[in-house]
């Protein structure tokens, strides 16, 4: 799949909403394990990234030719400030109309649009991939997320009391939640 949008910030800084490629792969990589570092939000810590440098790259090159999955970074002067992906539930007939969404951004950029403009670029591939569900897990304290989604039309469709098991606070409450497309 192939995304390229350019758009204005809540700060009037320009952003670039792009599919992530293979030169990219130690920039994102760098992205993920600061994400990863900056909130307890995410499934997995810095020291549990399966990836090095090298691995990213394939994974990105991997998606940029996938027809129904995607990485999108969003781009700020230079500096991958977040990421954003689709990826399909599995290749059985009985779930390929589902795909799963994930999102990341830099704490840095955090409260100007980038996250509303990667979620509304991933409904957006997920529409044309053809899927009519998608379907994502957040932290139930997480509530800045919660709020997003629930603008963008995602509703809540069950909680696993147990679902995340933090090194910080223990057991997290994930809450599963999904948008028809």
């Amino acid at each position: 799949m192939k995304y390229y949008k350019i758009i204005e910030l809540k700060n009037g800084i320009k952003c670039c909403l792009r599919n992530g490629i293979e030169s990219d792969g130690q920039f994102v990589f760098e992205n993920f394990n600061l994400t990863h570092e900056e909130t307890d939000y995410l499934l997995s810590y810095p020291d549990e990234n399966s990836f090095d440098a090298i691995q990213e790259s394939q994974f990105l090159k991997e998606k940029a030719e996938s027809e129904n999955e995607i990485e999108i970074i969003a781009v700020v002067n230079g500096v991958v400030a977040g990421t954003a992906g689709i990826e399909a539930v599995g290749t059985k007939y009985k779930v390929r109309h589902r795909a799963e969404l994930g999102i990341s951004v830099a704490k840095e950029f955090w409260g100007l649009g980038i996250g509303c403009a990667l979620m509304d670029a991933c409904i957006e591939c997920a529409r044309q991939a053809g899927y009519v569900q998608l379907e994502l897990d957040v932290v139930s304290e997480n509530s800045r997320a919660i709020s997003m989604y629930e603008k963008a039309g995602f509703e809540e469709y069950g909680r696993n009391p147990k679902g995340f098991n933090s090194r910080i606070t223990g057991f997290q409450e994930i809450v599963y939640m999904r948008l028809e497309l």
